[in-house]
């Protein structure tokens, strides 16, 4: 079974739908046979490099609201990241570009690391509460993988896996992923949004029966049901 999950590093909901499937997968009998392939999307492709805002002050200025209502909405946030063993710092969080943490992403990709850096790059934001456009601390957390510094930093400082990056977008667009975290399984199914722990288990049982589930077929009209047969264990020579 495949999962393929298109999400944004400064995406909250992505963080704590990734978390919500893995609790789910925890008690999946079959989770040994489950692929988590990780999707690059971009909340803002036009967002700016440079950390001016809090993200209280940038969901208030998306939303045309004040900064303490807007703090009030994150609240709300960081309590459903509690209740899933998620630490948000949200009060020094800081929006901006994710087009470098996504390129090193599809890096270390390429080096077996897909996961743990996915899983680095939304904690060093939420709760380390790193500024994901800058180069330098993107080349400390790739050094906390054990990804090669000077190759990294090469990557960084060009535009390599750029069109990784596009190539994703792109398919999201495609297949109609309108927000995120979305999560495709097998290219059949889809469940988007931050979805209970339950609904998870649900699809991943549902999908799991439907996949491997052997064809029985019925019978053809009215047939003899004594009529000779051969199995495993030999032929029937005495039914005529």
């Amino acid at each position: 079974m495949i999962i393929e999950v298109w999400s944004d590093f400064v995406c909250p909901f992505c963080y704590i739908g990734k978390r919500r499937l893995e609790q789910a997968l925890d008690v999946f009998p079959h989770k040994d046979k489950v692929e988590i392939q990780f999707k690059a999307f971009e909340l803002d492709p036009n967002a700016s490099r440079e950390t001016t805002l809090t993200i209280h002050e940038a969901i208030a200025k998306k939303y045309g609201t004040s900064v303490e209502q807007a703090k009030k909405m994150n609240d709300n946030i960081v309590q459903q990241a509690k209740e899933v063993g998620l630490q948000f710092n949200y009060d020094k969080v800081k929006f901006t570009n994710t087009l470098d943490a996504h390129r090193l992403a599809k890096f270390a990709e390429t080096k077996g690391n897909a996961a743990e850096m996915t899983e680095r790059l939304l904690h060093a934001y939420f709760h380390d509460n790193i500024v994901l456009s800058d180069k330098k601390s993107l080349l400390k957390l790739a050094a906390e993988l054990g990804l090669d510094q000077t190759e990294t930093d090469l990557i960084l400082k060009g535009d390599q896996f750029e069109s990784e990056v596009r190539f994703d977008e792109q398919e999201a667009r495609e297949i109609g992923v309108q927000g995120v975290p979305f999560f495709v399984i097998n290219r059949k199914y889809a469940i988007s949004g931050a979805q209970p722990k339950e609904v998870f288990l649900n699809a991943l049982e549902q999908v799991w029966e439907e996949e491997n589930q052997k064809q029985t077929l019925q019978p053809l009209g009215k047939t003899d049901q004594t009529a000779a047969v051969c199995n495993e264990t030999g032929c029937d020579i005495d039914n005529k």
